[in-house]
């Protein structure tokens, strides 16, 4: 964590993200400097995929050869320190030293535990719900007036073209925007169906770029709640042309490599 800027304390919001990143996100304010928040909420929405979306693309490793399982392990974890070390010398601000005080160890008592269960659960449900129903609303309207298909008309040659993938995967896309393990089950109905429609070198392609992709919807307005509209845009401005980026340098080292 310190080649990214961060000490122990962002382990928590980090390994809370395999959960759901909307929730991790809000985690964050456990951290003692607004630089440590930042590239921490950045990491959760680029590469920290919740257990869902984590659940379906362990699905779609199946798929995989082991190579190709590994390759996409690898770029995970390389794409998570190169962009968390970027980010800690981009965002302005100090980080902080990692001190914890160690209590004796008691037996916990289940009143103790149950209660503060339920106000941390009501905590979490009268922050998040508002936002889902927003973001669920959002999208629904949007899909009334055909702007989704619009959108995904619009984004045909840059799928098809620069990933590599069949041209109907741009609703995948889309769909994640929403929720992202539904873009996940969408690659994955194309791969399980009687006639799959990609090859395994494609599902490798819609692994990285699905698992780049841009936040949940719900998960952008935690984070312009927490840190700002400005801080929210910015990271979508840098994720989503890097998600792309990413997903078409590998299906065009990939389309080499099998050359050679």
């Amino acid at each position: 964590f310190r080649i990214m800027g961060l000490n122990g304390k962002a382990v928590l919001p980090m390994i809370l993200g395999l959960g759901c990143v909307t929730m991790a996100t809000m985690t964050t304010r456990i951290l003692q400097t607004r630089k440590e928040r930042l590239v921490t909420t950045m990491l959760l929405a680029l590469a920290v995929p919740c257990s869902a979306q984590l659940g379906v693309l362990l699905a779609l490793m199946a798929a995989l050869s082991p190579a190709g399982s590994i390759v996409w392990l690898a770029l995970m974890a390389g794409i998570l320190l190169a962009v968390g070390w970027l980010s800690a010398r981009v965002f302005p601000g100090g980080t902080s030293d990692f001190i914890l005080e160690i209590p004796p160890m008691r037996r916990p008592q289940i009143g103790n535990v149950l209660t503060k269960t339920g106000t941390r659960l009501d905590w979490y449900l009268r922050e998040v719900i508002p936002v889902f129903v927003a973001g669920t609303a959002v999208l629904f309207v949007m899909d009334r007036l055909n702007l989704l298909s619009k959108i995904s008309i619009w984004a045909e040659p840059l799928v098809s073209g620069w990933l590599g993938l069949p041209a109907d995967m741009s609703n995948a896309f889309l769909v994640g925007f929403m929720r992202r393990d539904f873009g996940a089950v969408y690659v994955l109905d194309a791969v399980t169906g009687p006639d799959p429609l990609l090859t395994s070198h494609q599902i490798l392609v819609a692994m990285v770029t699905i698992t780049l992709f841009m936040p949940c919807f719900a998960t952008l307005l935690i984070i312009a709640k927490e840190h700002g509209k400005a801080v929210a845009a910015g990271m979508v401005a840098f994720i989503f042309p890097f998600a792309l980026f990413i997903g078409g340098v590998v299906n065009h080292v990939g389309r080499w490599l099998q050359t050679i």
